[in-house]
C-alpha cells in the first residue's frame, strides 16, 4: 500500500482545525462567533475552517491551536460554560487582560502560567 491509497481514506475528522472548533464548542462553550472574535476574522470564516472548506492563516491556525490547548487545561477545573465566562473574565494576573485577548496578543504563555497557579493552588 502507498500514500496514494492511504490519503483518500482520510476523513475530515481526522483533521485538527475542524476537530478543534467543535470541541471549542462542547468543552469550552465557545461558539463561532468567539472563534471569528479572538481570531479576527467573520464568523461565516469559522464555519468554512469547520466544514473544512477552507484551512485558515498561519497566525489565525495558531490562535484556534492555542485557544484549543488553554480550554483542555481549564475542563480540569470548570464546566463549558464557566470556561468561556473565564477566557472573558478581565484578570489581575494578566494585567487586567482578558485570557482570549492576551491569547490573541501571542501570550498564551501567560495564560498558561495562570492555569499552572490554578493547578498549584497558588494565587497572587
Amino acid at each position: 500500500m502507498n500514500a496514494r491509497t492511504i490519503l483518500p481514506l482520510m476523513d475530515i475528522t481526522l483533521r485538527p482545525i475542524p476537530r478543534y472548533i467543535d470541541e471549542l464548542a462542547s468543552h469550552g462553550g465557545l461558539k463561532g462567533v468567539d472563534i471569528a472574535n479572538i481570531t479576527d476574522v467573520s464568523k461565516a470564516t469559522v464555519s468554512r475552517w469547520k466544514a473544512g472548506d477552507i484551512k485558515p492563516q498561519p497566525r489565525s491556525k495558531l490562535i484556534v491551536s492555542d485557544l484549543h490547548y488553554v480550554v483542555s487545561r481549564l475542563r480540569e477545573f470548570y464546566t463549558p460554560e464557566d470556561i468561556r465566562t473565564w477566557l472573558y473574565a478581565w484578570h489581575p494576573q494578566l494585567g487586567g487582560q482578558r485570557a482570549i485577548d492576551a491569547i490573541h496578543d501571542k501570550r498564551t504563555l501567560d495564560v498558561l502560567d495562570v492555569i499552572d497557579r490554578l493547578e498549584n493552588e497558588a494565587f497572587l
